[in-house]
């Protein structure tokens, strides 16, 4: 089964993800130039919101870091190790997650890597044994971060976290198992033609009437920060089958409870959370205008993307948000007519009224008046009501 949501989202001046220059990251499409916001950024903001942190917070939660020695130091002194051997296991650590087991100086791992607690506790188990197999700290030292980590593979299945397998990990080290993230998220898009614009700001020193010097009047700092407005469809896909494989011990009613609470957590959050960037400037906290949800019986994943392929622009009383829905409800129409779409379930919401238009809801759409009511009906699909 395949879960699909789509958003049309549009915000205030903003700029959410910015490039390596500072400007909001952008893209063509269609060959007109588009607002872009990675969906590296929208999955960071959706995992660490505290929508998500909160609901999936008994269930555990996984930590993506370069910090594990720290973490495995931390761990080894709670447990009565003393720091000096504390200190070196941390160093043997920095080897681990990478295939030749080589450690850095910097007490950080070579690449970030995704961890549930059970492999942060495995970690630390295996080093704290070798430590006191080890007559001393000079024996210790002699130990390699490659046997370490062989010690890790030889006790089996590590449990992971919901997290993990939505969003998948990687790592080059056969200590710890790779996942195919069953979350696929795209680069949500703006739906109109882009202008960027420049703010030109000041700041002024407080305290500036106690110079006397004329050199202490005006502003005390100037710059520019580089902003826009638009309206972005987003979307993302949920591989309901992939989820469950993720884990290799199943109890199937336990992992669909688990699956129904995490997908329930995704879609609030992606709802209701915005990527931080320069939010303490520009406060762009609006919410979507339309949220859908598609459930497919089979992997056969569709991004409707291609109705702003001709960017929204406002007309007559149309506003953007009112042209962007026109232009995705025409879309989905075609393609569902078009293609035979298969789809078992479909829930349009929609976050104001669209007076303005004819027909706001695409065909065979269910309407639901609130988020509760939407995120209701997905979960009962879910669980087979």
């Amino acid at each position: 089964m395949l879960v699909e949501i789509h958003m049309l989202h549009n915000y205030a001046p903003n700029n959410l993800n910015r490039d390596d220059t500072g400007s909001p990251k952008r893209c063509n499409f269609g060959g007109y130039p588009r607002a872009r916001v990675s969906s590296q950024s929208l999955k960071y903001a959706i995992r660490k919101s505290p929508i998500f942190q909160e609901t999936m917070k008994d269930f555990g939660i996984g930590i993506r870091t370069r910090h594990l020695p720290d973490l495995v130091k931390e761990k080894l002194i709670e447990r009565g190790i003393s720091e000096d051997f504390a200190i070196e296991a941390a160093q043997k650590a920095t080897g681990f997650g990478n295939k030749d087991a080589k450690e850095t100086k910097d007490y950080k791992t070579k690449q970030i890597m995704f961890f549930s607690q059970a492999d942060i506790e495995k970690v630390t188990d295996v080093i704290e044994k070798a430590i006191k197999n080890s007559k001393d700290i000079a024996d210790f030292k002699k130990k390699k971060a490659k046997d370490l980590q062989n010690e890790i593979k030889k006790m089996g299945i590590i449990p992971i976290t919901a997290d993990i397998s939505l969003f998948g990990r990687m790592i080059t080290s056969e200590a710890f198992v790779d996942k195919e993230a069953s979350m696929q998220v795209a680069h949500a898009i703006s739906t109109n033609k882009i202008f960027n614009e420049f703010d030109f700001f000041t700041a002024v020193d407080d305290l500036q009437q106690r110079g006397g010097d004329m050199e202490d009047q005006g502003s005390a700092m100037m710059g520019d920060i580089e902003f826009n407005s638009s309206c972005f469809y987003k979307y993302f896909s949920f591989d309901t089958e992939q989820f469950i494989d993720n884990f290799e011990s199943k109890n199937d009613s336990e992992l669909r409870n688990l699956m129904v609470k995490t997908i329930e957590a995704f879609l609030k959050a992606a709802i209701f959370t915005s990527p931080s960037g320069k939010q303490n400037t520009f406060a762009a906290h609006q919410l979507p205008a339309v949220v859908a949800v598609v459930v497919r019986p089979m992997k056969c994943p569709v991004s409707f993307a291609n109705a702003f392929v001709s960017p929204a622009s406002p007309y007559g009383k149309k506003d953007l948000e009112e042209v962007s829905v026109e232009k995705l409800v025409n879309h989905i129409n075609t393609l569902s007519k078009r293609f035979n779409l298969e789809a078992t379930h479909q829930f349009w919401f929609e976050g104001r009224d669209f007076n303005n238009l004819e027909e706001s809801i695409p065909k065979n759409f269910e309407k639901k008046e609130n988020i509760q009511e939407l995120v209701d009906s997905l979960t009962s699909v879910l669980q087979g009501d």
